[in-house]
């Protein structure tokens, strides 16, 4: 008997039991449904992700002021001014692994433009600020040093800015007031979204820091020449752990700290920091994979126990068969292609119902999904080796059946 028979006859098995070969297809069909949509969602995770790290800047170093004691009480970092304009650019020249490094100052105020108010967040910055935090303007032009060297009053606003005071109207070239200085905006920034840590980051105008110090913070900050904090963007290809060192080295030595002093400033390597969100958020994906893995598991045994039921229920089958000439390898092939076809009907099913799960979490909690063809051929694969696994036996054991002793099987 060729493969084309035994295959015409397992086929025509299974539409004979449909109800018994549907409830031994559900394991598979739930197992690769729940494996596909936690792919999805942990893929989606690790996107999203990403592509807050992308918003931020790759190989940030965040340089913020250090802290204060008053009363016996250590206040946090920021609390005290150490920071200045000309250690961020110091920053720059000195240390030949930094890419782009920018001192800024941060503020708040009412904005009024168009036909409507906001309130928001700006920040004084130089030129390198977009370069450090990979931020394009989406539409206008960014400010250069000229701009920081004149103070002069232009303005760039963030994508939930621009629509809070404009609408779908062009913003470019219109004039707003901050903190009742009148400004013109010369760009709008491109989206962001939200921040790791659910702020939005579109909700900010940027100026040159020299205007934000001079005309809009006051003459108090401008003769300080104080910052908030220094965006510093390390150059690919280098050590991000040696470079933090030689900025500490550096800091240090321009504040004159001695040796046994602890740090007036702060340190944060927010590629470490995301790095290990990004690493959590894989094992999470990982182990939902894995659990959702067992139904897969539990599918496969199911198979086996159908499969050795239907091989004792067809016995005298098997027998009659066998005693008109079917070799053992043709009942092994008939029984395998089964439990093979179980398996791989039940994959595609699964596929289907995955798809259309991830598809609705998407949807209605407004998860990010993200699947590729991997995960889809993979869970075909692993329901097709489940068949063959757990087919193999059963099959096995209708194969070693001697003809005279199944056609005796009551």
């Amino acid at each position: 008997m060729n493969v084309l028979a035994s295959i015409r006859i397992a086929l025509r098995a299974l539409r004979i039991n449909k109800l018994r070969s549907a409830l031994t297809m559900l394991g598979i069909i739930i197992g690769v449904a729940a494996v596909i949509t936690m792919i999805a969602v942990g893929s989606g995770a690790q996107q999203r992700i990403e592509d807050q790290i992308k918003g931020l800047g790759t190989n940030l170093i965040i340089l913020m002021p250090g802290s204060t004691t008053a009363g016996g009480v250590r206040m946090g970092a920021g609390s005290r001014n150490t920071l200045t304009e000309e250690d961020g650019y110091a920053i720059q020249r000195d240390i030949p692994g930094v890419q782009a490094s920018a001192p800024t100052l941060r503020g708040t105020g009412q904005v009024v433009g168009g036909s409507g108010n906001w309130s928001t967040v700006f920040y004084g910055v130089t030129p390198e600020y977009f370069e450090a935090r990979n931020w394009v303007v989406a539409e206008g032009k960014g400010f250069d040093m000229a701009d920081v060297t004149g103070a002069a009053k232009v303005a760039l606003l963030g994508d939930t800015v621009a629509r809070s005071l404009f609408g779908d109207a062009d913003p470019v070239g219109q004039v707003i007031r901050i903190r009742t200085v009148p400004f013109t905006v010369i760009g709008v920034l491109e989206r962001k979204g939200q921040s790791l840590g659910g702020q939005d980051q579109d909700d900010v105008i940027l100026m040159p820091i020299s205007t934000a110090r001079k005309r809009v913070l006051g003459q108090g900050a401008g003769r300080l020449r104080t910052v908030g904090s220094v965006s510093i963007k390390v150059r690919d290809g280098e050590d991000m752990k040696e470079v933090e060192g030689q900025i500490r080295e550096l800091m240090r030595q321009r504040h004159r700290i001695q040796q046994d002093r602890e740090d007036d400033f702060t340190l944060r390597n927010l590629s470490e920091v995301l790095a290990t969100r990004e690493e959590s958020s894989r094992i999470m994906g990982l182990l939902l994979a894995a659990v959702a893995s067992v139904s897969l598991l539990v599918g496969g045994i199911g198979i086996m126990n159908i499969m050795l039921v239907s091989v004792t229920e067809r016995t005298r089958e098997i027998g009659l068969r066998m005693a008109v000439g079917a070799r053992g390898r043709d009942i092994l092939t008939q029984f395998l292609v089964e439990a093979i076809t179980l398996a791989l009907i039940g994959g595609l099913l699964g596929i289907v119902l995955g798809l259309g799960g991830s598809l609705a979490i998407g949807h209605f909690a407004g998860w990010p999904i993200h699947l590729g063809m991997e995960p889809v051929a993979l869970s075909v694969g692993f329901a097709a080796a489940i068949g063959i696994f757990f087919g193999f036996y059963p099959a096995r054991k209708a194969s070693l059946l001697l003809p005279i002793e199944a056609l005796r099987y009551e």
